[in-house]
């Protein structure tokens, strides 16, 4: 049903994959349509409940925001392909956002300041 995928640089993604019976055309459906995604993909865990990009039928991306302190985000990609069978193979990639860019920066060099005397 499941097997995880080894992403090009493992400390950087989880990459799940599953094959559906269901046609790509409803797996999108799924993934896209805000009711039906809140089933399982509740609004709450998104940082934002509008996808961050988006190719019809092929791919659509999120922000995830953990609702508890220090609220890492994380981006989630769904991919979404036809299968040799008609089905779909389904890929989700979850890769953290950039912590470097959220963590607060000091307001000082943290070096010593040389002072002419």
């Amino acid at each position: 049903m499941s097997d995880a995928v080894k992403p090009d640089r493992p400390d950087e993604a989880l990459v799940l994959e599953y094959e559906f019976d269901a046609p790509p055309a409803k797996v999108w459906r799924a993934v896209t349509i805000p009711a039906l995604r809140e089933r399982w993909l509740p609004d709450c865990d998104l940082a934002g409940a509008e996808p961050e990009s988006s190719i019809p039928c092929e791919e659509v991306r999120y922000r995830l925001r953990d609702s508890e302190p220090p609220f890492r985000e994380s981006r989630v990609i769904f991919r979404i392909e036809p299968n040799e069978d008609g089905g779909t193979r389904f890929r989700i990639i979850q890769q953290a956002c950039d912590e470097l860019t959220r963590l607060p920066q000091p307001a000082n060099s943290n070096c010593c300041l040389m002072r002419a005397a």
